[in-house]
C-alpha cells in the first residue's frame, strides 16, 4: 500500500507497538538510575507523571491531528511555524547523532562481557568501539533503504534485546532476595530523594530515558491506519517500558550495591552477580548479548524513524531537494536515511578523538541531553497552541478535552524544563566543572545556531529558484 508520499505503508499495530519498546527500553538507563541508589523509584514515578504521561498524550492527540510524515517537524510546524518547525526538527535530529555512539558503546561493551576474560584486552581500545559502531550503523542504514519491512524486522527482532534481559533479570532477582536477601537495604530515609551534584545527572538521565514515543510519528505515512493503531500501540509499548525501567531498576539494587554501578557495564555486571549467585552462570553470556543486541535496535528504531525528518524538510525546500527524494523500487527515503547515516558514522569516529572510552561516553549522553529536549518544550507548546484549533469527529483527542490536554501539556514542559536545568549541572567528580557546563552550552548553541544558517541559506535558495522561475515564465 502506498500513500500521497509515494512511501510504503508497511508498519502495523504489532510493530509499531514492538517499535516503541525498542526505541524507549534501553537496558542502559537501569544501570545509570541504580547507580544513584534506591531513591531513583522515586525519580522514576515522577518522570513518568511528569514527562512520560503527558508526552504520550500529547503523541496521541498530535499525530491524530497530523497523521502525516514528519511528526514533530510537522506538529511545531502547524503550531509555531516554518522556523520553529525546521529548529525542532534539526534539534531532534542531530541530538541524536551523539546518541548513536553511545549506545553502541554500551553495546559493544557487553559484547566483551559476554567474551568474558578473553576479551579484556578489548576493554580501552578505542578502535573496536568505534569498529563496533561504524559496523552497526552501516548495517541499519542499508537495511531502511531496502524497505520499511527490512526495517521494522530489524526493530522487532531487537526489542527481544530489552523486554527478555529485563524479564530475566527480574525473575532472577525475586530468586535472590527470597534466598539471600538483598544487596540494597530499601527504606523510607535512604528512597527519599536527596540533591547533590551526582543525583541531579541521575535525574536528568532518568526524564531522557522516557523519550522516544514520539519518533514513530516521524513515519506517519508509512504506519496503516495511524490515527486508529497508534494510541493503542503507544499504550501497549509504554506499559512494558515502565515496568522495565522500573522493574529493572530495582531488580539491579537488589543484585548489587549501587556504588558497583557504571554507564558501560553495570546491567550486565548486574546479571553475572545473580547468575554466579543461583548457580546459572551460563545465562551470563546469551543475555550480554541480548543487551547489545538492545543497542543495535535502539539505535536503528531512532536512526529509521529520526531520518524521515530531513525526508520532509527537503520536500518543503528547507534542506536541498534531493532529500525529499524516494527510492524507484524500495519506496524509501534513501537519500535522507543515507546522508543521516553516514553523519552518523562520522560522529562515532571522531568522537574517540584525543579521549578515553568512557569519557567520550559520558560526553556524548551529556550532549545529547541537552539539545534533545529542546524539541519537547516546542511539542509540548505545541500542544498548547493547537488546543486552539477545532478537532473534527475523526480526530482522538486527550481524555477530558482542553483543559486535560492543556494541563497535561504544562506539566510535561515543566518537567522537561527542570531536565534541561538538571542535565546542566556536572556531576562532583568532574575535574573542570565551569569547562563542563560550557561545552554542553556551547555545543547547542553551535547546533542550533547551524539549524539557523541552514534554515537562512535555504529559504533563499527556495525563493531564487521560485524567481527564476517566475522570470523564465514571462
Amino acid at each position: 500500500m502506498s500513500t500521497g508520499t509515494g512511501l510504503k505503508r508497511g508498519i502495523r499495530f504489532r510493530d509499531l507497538a514492538l517499535f516503541y519498546v525498542v526505541v524507549a527500553l534501553n537496558v542502559r538507563w537501569t544501570s545509570t538510575a541504580a547507580a544513584a541508589g534506591p531513591s531513583i523509584l522515586v525519580i522514576w514515578v515522577a518522570a513518568l507523571t511528569c514527562f512520560f504521561v503527558p508526552l504520550a498524550a500529547s503523541v496521541m492527540e498530535l499525530s491524530s491531528r497530523y497523521p502525516q510524515e514528519g511528526g514533530i517537524y510537522v506538529w511545531t510546524r502547524e503550531a509555531f511555524g516554518d522556523f520553529t518547525g525546521f529548529i525542532a526538527a534539526w534539534m531532534y535530529w542531530m541530538s541524536n547523532l551523539p546518541f548513536f555512539a553511545g549506545v553502541l558503546y554500551f553495546g559493544a561493551a557487553s559484547v566483551l562481557f559476554a567474551l568474558g576474560p578473553r576479551a579484556e584486552g578489548m576493554n580501552g581500545n578505542s578502535l573496536y568501539y568505534m569498529g563496533f559502531a561504524a559496523f552497526w550503523l552501516a548495517v541499519i542504514v542499508v537495511l531502511n533503504i531496502r524497505g520499511v519491512d527490512s526495517g521494522k524486522w530489524l526493530n522487532n527482532i531487537c526489542s527481544v534485546g530489552s523486554l527478555v534481559p529485563l524479564g530475566v533479570l527480574m525473575l532472577l532477582a525475586s530468586v535472590s532476595w527470597w534466598k539471600f536477601g538483598s544487596a540494597t537495604h530499601f527504606t523510607a530515609a535512604n528512597m527519599t530523594p536527596h540533591w547533590t551534584l551526582d543525583n541531579a545527572v541521575f535525574w536528568s538521565s532518568v526524564f531522557f530515558a522516557f523519550g522516544g514515543v514520539e519518533a514513530a510519528s516521524a513515519m506517519g505515512d508509512e504506519i496503516q491506519n495511524p490515527r486508529r493503531v497508534m494510541p493503542w500501540a503507544i499504550l501497549a509499548g509504554g506499559s512494558l517500558v515502565t515496568i522495565g525501567y522500573i522493574g529493572g531498576t530495582a531488580a539491579l539494587l537488589v543484585a548489587i550495591p549501587s556504588q558497583e554501578m557504571n554507564g558501560l557495564e553495570g546491567f550486565v555486571h548486574g546479571i553475572h552477580v545473580v547468575c554466579t549467585n543461583l548457580g546459572v552462570g551460563w545465562l551470563i553470556m546469551p543475555i550480554a548479548l541480548l543487551v547489545a543486541l538492545n543497542s543495535i535496535g535502539s539505535t536503528a528504531a531512532n536512526l529509521s524513524s529520526t531520518s524521515r525528518l530531513p525526508f520532509v524538510a527537503g520536500i518543503d525546500h528547507y534542506l536541498p531537494p534531493v532529500f525529499g527524494r524516494i527510492h524507484p523500487r524500495f519506496r524509501t527515503p534513501w537519500v535522507s536515511i543515507a546522508v543521516y547515516g553516514i553523519a552518523a558514522i562520522i560522529v562515532a569516529l571522531l568522537s574517540q578523538a584525543g579521549t578515553t572510552v568512557r569519557g567520550a561516553y559520558n560526553v556524548m549522553v551529556s550532549m545529547a541531553v541537552i539539545s534533545y529536549f529542546i524539541p519537547y518544550l516546542l511539542l509540548f507548546a505545541s500542544m498548547i497552541q493547537i488546543q486552539k484549533e477545532p478537532a473534527g469527529p475523526e480526530i482522538r483527542r486527550v481524555p477530558g478535552g482542553k483543559p486535560v490536554a492543556i494541563c497535561l501539556a504544562s506539566i510535561g514542559f515543566v518537567g522537561t524544563f527542570v531536565t534541561i536545568v538538571l542535565s546542566l549541572i556536572p556531576g562532583a567528580d568532574e575535574p573542570d566543572k565551569t569547562m563542563a557546563v560550557i561545552k554542553v552550552v556551547g555545543s547547542t548553541i553551535v547546533l542550533g545556531g547551524l539549524g539557523v544558517a541552514v534554515f537562512v541559506a535555504e529559504k533563499r535558495r527556495a525563493q531564487a529558484r521560485l524567481h527564476a522561475g517566475d522570470a523564465n515564465g514571462k
